[in-house]
């Protein structure tokens, strides 16, 4: 037990191991958890020399032992008990419904009367209870002298009970066969049956069926237990997957913010540069296609003459102000005429609307140059 005081990496940690899956709840605790907890792991290991793979300490795990060894044998008894009063009950039964379809013999009638009323009459003693001084007045003011004058003869008594014994035994047979048909339906095993087997073969078979029974109770028991330590296997396995699912999302997380939303910004920077530039190309192009249809429409000789037509309504242009500038003065001069005045303004009108139409004439002349 001395080598056990400390937790090693290597036995210690085996050993700890073993504890915690059979004496111990499941801790679910790492060997690195062990390793940086040494006065936890003595904890664990001296904690398992006094608990029993229940969790239970070995004193009151040896007293629930008597305790489950006596409930067993105080069970044993009673089932014994119940089990010859059913059959018992069972045979009563069984009489009253043979009566209603056959003539029974006198001794059947009185040995099933006698069984019955001995049998009553125990079951009234019963609940009468102990003949001690109680409280409680007895049932129906009656005790159990006046039960024991309702018993049957001793004669009738002893002749039922030897009887009662080959019954019980016949109607035991019957139910072990029933069972053992139930077990193994394969083979023909009903007492009914013609081709049925002998009762020595039958009764050796009961006799097996036990011993197989009580096997396959051990299997069970096997069984629960292996699922018992595969459940606890399995918890074990499902922390760890959760502990490194954990893990698994916390490198995630680290990735996505270290890796993904640094780049993303420099991504969308170099993502703007590239449609700005792209933009201009776009921009310089129409540019280019718009200089080129211009140079395929007009040619050198077009322009000239265009020149040319723009150099002529310029200089309308400006005699046209002159004019109007000094109609704009003589209209002044005149303002106070009376008819005289409106043929002035009459032409002055006339001659602005000359001049915004040259005008005109020469901002499309510019567009179209352009």
């Amino acid at each position: 037990m001395a080598s056990r005081d400390f937790c090693s990496p290597g036995e210690g940690m085996e050993i700890l191991q073993q504890v915690c899956s059979k004496q111990l709840p499941p801790c679910n605790l790492s060997k690195e958890d062990l390793l940086q907890n040494p006065y936890f792991s003595k904890l664990l290991l001296n904690l398992s020399q006094h608990v029993d793979e229940s969790g239970l300490s070995l004193t009151l795990a040896k007293e629930q032992a008597q305790a489950w060894k006596e409930v067993r044998l105080h069970k044993t008894t009673w089932l014994r008990s119940e089990i010859l009063h059913r059959v018992i009950q069972e045979l009563l039964v069984d009489y009253y419904v043979k009566i209603q379809d056959t003539n029974v013999t006198s001794e059947d009638k009185k040995f099933h009367e006698t069984l019955e009323q001995r049998l009553l009459v125990t079951e009234l003693m019963r609940l009468l209870g102990p003949s001690q001084e109680r409280e409680i007045p007895p049932l129906l003011g009656m005790e159990k002298a006046d039960l024991l004058e309702l018993m049957p003869l001793s004669e009738d008594f002893v002749w039922m009970r030897a009887r009662l014994q080959q019954e019980v035994e016949e109607q035991l047979r019957k139910k072990c066969f029933t069972l053992l048909c139930y077990y193994d339906p394969s083979s023909v095993l009903c007492p009914l049956c013609p081709d049925a087997d002998s009762e020595t073969v039958k009764a050796a078979k009961v006799w097996k069926l036990a011993e197989v029974l009580v096997g396959e109770q051990q299997q069970c028991q096997d069984a629960k237990s292996q699922q018992k330590e595969q459940m606890l296997l399995l918890e074990k396995k499902s922390a760890t997957y959760s502990q490194v699912l954990l893990r698994c999302l916390t490198l995630l997380q680290r990735l996505l913010q270290e890796h993904r939303l640094k780049t993303q910004s420099e991504l969308d920077r170099i993502n703007a540069q590239y449609l700005e530039v792209k933009c201009s190309a776009m921009i310089l192009k129409l540019r280019m296609e718009e200089l080129k249809i211009l140079s395929d429409t007009y040619t050198v000789e077009k322009v000239e003459v265009h020149r040319l037509i723009r150099d002529r309504l310029e200089g309308a242009i400006h005699l046209q102000e002159q004019d109007m500038e000094k109609s704009r003065q003589v209209l002044n001069s005149y303002e106070v005429l009376g008819e005289e005045f409106d043929r002035l303004v009459k032409e002055y009108t006339v001659l602005k609307q000359a001049t915004e139409n040259k005008r005109w004439a020469l901002l499309e002349f510019n567009k179209a140059y352009r």
